[in-house]
């Protein structure tokens, strides 16, 4: 066994991957199977057992970069931009911001807190809500009162700081592009009261004013609302292999990353845009709501 066999075979199991870990097993997975090739054929390409790249795949255990591309060469993958990219990924071990929250709320919060941090662009798509990370906190904690099944008083305080901290991508040096159309009827829901309703869409604004942040919203009178209404969230990664959309279910939100999944929602952001109005008028129409109320 070579000594980078060796350190692969002994690194330690995780017992909860993060989201992040996960992603990286699951491409090192996709490139395999595109090879053709099984778990055991690639192990024996390595010198490792079966289920030291099982473990892999699963996020159980690190990889090298040199790892990364030993295993992209025996795979045959010639995309150096997803190789460099994925190399990125293992060399990437800092514990963010919202470690703080393991424990206290589900896994798949701090997961999405982890994919975009990470993010190289973010596209949200809403029809009855405020996307979250444009949330006050008065709305936020609004929203979470009304959750079922009902969220006790502490974790429902958890769940806001947690928000707002999200929020931080927003405000950062070098902020990742955020993009977000939202349909008319979201900014007319008065969670809260017409007070924290109006402070909600005066918070849209003013982010509106933020040379990197796109708020358009889809009107009533739009002749057309491409897909079902679902809430859709994009996290574009370093390459386009490696982006990631989001949907809120009432269980808590889902993770997709297959490459068809992702060129359908591609197309679907793409023709809420079309249905979106310029962005000026979008401020134009969420100022004549605010003064209705």
């Amino acid at each position: 066994m070579g000594d980078e066999a060796f350190k692969e075979a002994n690194r330690p199991v995780r017992a909860n991957p993060t989201g992040r870990q996960l992603r990286l097993g699951s491409e090192l997975r996709k490139l395999r199977e595109r090879a053709g090739l099984t778990a055991t054929q690639a192990g024996q390409l390595l010198g490792v057992k079966q289920n030291q790249i099982s473990n892999m795949e699963a996020g159980r255990v690190g990889v090298s970069p040199e790892r990364v591309r030993t295993l992209a060469g025996h795979y045959r993958c010639v995309d150096e931009g997803v190789v460099n990219a994925l190399c990125d990924m293992t060399s990437d071990r800092t514990r963010g911001w919202w470690e703080e929250y393991r424990e206290i709320l589900p896994p798949k919060l701090l997961d999405l807190a982890e994919i975009e941090h990470h993010g190289a662009g973010l596209q949200a798509a809403h029809s009855m809500h405020i996307p979250g990370l444009l949330q006050t906190v008065d709305h936020a904690r609004e929203i979470y009162r009304q959750a079922v099944p009902e969220i006790s008083p502490p974790e429902i305080e958890h769940r806001v700081s947690y928000r707002v901290k999200r929020q931080a991508v927003l405000y950062r040096d070098n902020a990742a592009p955020y993009r977000a159309v939202i349909h008319e009827a979201a900014l007319r829901m008065r969670f809260g009261g017409p007070g924290i309703a109006r402070a909600q869409l005066r918070h849209l604004l003013a982010l509106s004013e933020r040379p990197h942040v796109s708020i358009r919203v889809v009107p009533f009178s739009a002749t057309y609302y491409p897909g079902s209404g679902q809430s859709v969230y994009y996290v574009r990664g370093p390459v386009p292999a490696l982006d990631t959309a989001q949907l809120d279910q009432s269980h808590g939100p889902v993770f997709i990353d297959s490459e068809a999944q992702l060129a359908q929602y591609r197309l679907l952001l793409e023709r809420l845009d079309d249905a979106a109005l310029p962005t000026e008028q979008s401020q134009d129409l969420i100022h004549a709501i605010a003064r209705e109320l």
